[in-house]
């Protein structure tokens, strides 16, 4: 295999500006400096990398380090990428304009037969507060037991309860004794407080030991409850599983859970939060998360990009294959490639100027990160991706793709209930109850009758209470969200 390039130590392309080294060094620190690793081996990495850095980020020795590498050939990454706008072009204006952009990520199709199954490296992370008790921690516990049967010997699982403080059940390791394993997990108890932190920290721990570029490094918290003054520990810690490659996944039970914030600390690491209404649909969701996480060819690609002073990034939001929205920052955590089928990624951009003189407008410049580390052919793949669009002098009538109009359209009925919710935040009700009327309008036009009758009745409830219902905020959050799968929408196409 060829030596590595100072390049390919920081996970950057070529042609990576002065900035982005900078950028890409301060992420490495972030994971690998040896204050906070874990990881025996990692402290001879840590030096190379300050060597790279050393000589990159000096302009005359990156200068000197250039000449010496040969011609830069253009090799056929793994990953195709496809964009797709709301307009063809962007025209000279003197008020701001909006623009969507939407990214399409495939595997070739010859990659996905050199890979089998991902082989896992989990940690179930279980509350057992007092609110889990009876039915809700009695059908966890059925569950944890299913999960158990189906790991094949090449996964890693442990199993961490928590509540006022953490406990380690289950420790990663072999499972040869699975009745003994069993048997703890049916010993779980409910008592006490939500600490979500401790939970959290005692997995990160358990997933850290046994860290592996080959396996999908997995945290998967359950829990009914909120958790009060360590939500800035837990965003740390995501922030820090984040730049060690390690996802987080929620399933959050009932009504009482804090949604926004499990949204932001998964989102943070490429994972996904799950609403459970009810916990017969307990089962059905870990089991799917553990299939997911199973059929992942990727660690979590990461986006590290820079925009002009004059655009504003508005929202990003991944559609495929589990929808969700991205927490804003460099790097953007778009998730794990799944094995078959596509990543879609929405981006609105808001432009506020554009300067004269100008033939094409950069809104975002960056590259992707990604790993695929049972990859035959090589395991580490940085991808140049530069959003765009040309400078005309008037508005060029062209329909825009079916792809994006589909996107914008379905994200629109997510961002009216998200309206409606910062708006009975701020206590707008009237403003909220419009943004929910004109959603059960669209519901109705788009065929979702049953949904539409649901988000009427909780209108109804809302005029009268001045307020959301106790699940009605979530159950409707959560729905929208589900009609951006992609069963929902190859259904509209059919």
């Amino acid at each position: 295999m060829a030596k590595q390039t100072l390049y390919e130590r920081l996970g950057l392309p070529r042609d990576a500006s002065l900035e982005e080294i900078r950028h890409a060094y301060r992420q490495l620190v972030l994971r690998l400096h040896p204050d906070t690793n874990l990881n025996p081996g990692e402290t001879e990495l840590f030096i190379d990398i300050q060597h790279a850095y050393e000589y990159l980020a000096d302009p005359e020795k990156k200068e000197d380090y250039d000449q010496t590498l040969p011609a830069d050939q253009d090799v056929e990454t793994p990953i195709s990428h496809k964009f797709y706008y709301s307009q063809p072009s962007l025209v000279r204006m003197d008020e701001p304009q909006v623009i969507y952009a939407l990214l399409e990520l495939r595997m070739h199709p010859d990659t996905s037969l050199l890979i089998s199954s991902t082989p896992l490296n989990i940690s179930l992370v279980v509350d057992c507060s007092t609110s889990m008790q009876g039915t809700r921690l009695d059908t966890v516990k059925l569950t944890a037991i299913d999960l158990v049967r189906q790991l094949r010997p090449q996964d890693v699982f442990s199993l961490v309860k928590f509540n006022d403080w953490a406990e380690l059940l289950i420790p990663p390791g072999s499972r040869s004794d699975i009745k003994s394993t069993e048997m703890k997990i049916q010993l779980l108890q409910a008592g006490g407080g939500t600490e979500i932190f401790k939970g959290l920290e005692m997995g990160f721990s358990q997933v850290s030991q046994s860290l592996a570029r080959d396996r999908v490094n997995h945290i998967i918290l359950i829990t009914d409850g909120r958790t009060y003054g360590d939500e800035l520990s837990c965003e740390k810690l995501a922030d820090q599983s984040s730049a060690m490659g390690i996802g987080i996944s929620a399933l959050g039970i009932g009504n009482q859970w804090n949604d926004k914030f499990l949204d932001r600390i998964t989102s943070k690491t490429g994972g996904m939060c799950r609403y459970v209404s009810d916990i017969s649909q307990m089962r059905n969701s870990l089991l799917s998360e553990i299939t997911r996480l199973g059929s992942c060819l990727t660690e979590p690609i990461n986006y590290s990009y820079q925009i002009p002073s004059n655009v504003e990034l508005r929202s990003t939001f991944r559609l495929q294959p589990d929808p969700s929205p991205l927490v804003f920052g460099s790097p953007l955590i778009f998730g794990n490639m799944p094995r078959f089928g596509s990543m879609k990624i929405l981006v609105e951009f808001l432009i506020k100027d554009i300067p004269a003189k100008t033939a094409s407008f950069t809104l975002a410049k960056g590259f992707m990160n990604y790993e695929i580390p049972r990859h035959a052919v090589q395991t580490h793949y940085v991808q140049r991706l530069i959003f765009e669009r040309p400078i005309t002098r008037a508005v060029i009538k062209e329909e825009p793709s079916i792809e994006i109009l589909n996107a914008v359209k379905l994200f629109s009925l997510y961002h009216l209930q998200d309206r409606a919710s910062e708006a009975m935040g701020k206590g707008d009700v009237n403003a909220a109850t419009r943004h929910m009327e004109i959603l059960a309008t669209h519901l109705v036009n788009k065929g979702e009758q049953d949904f539409a009758e649901s988000v009427m009745e909780e209108i109804a409830y809302m005029k009268r209470n001045q307020t959301f219902s106790e699940d009605g905020e979530k159950r409707i959050k959560y729905g929208t969200r589900a009609l951006l799968l992609p069963a929902k929408t190859a259904e509209r196409k059919s």
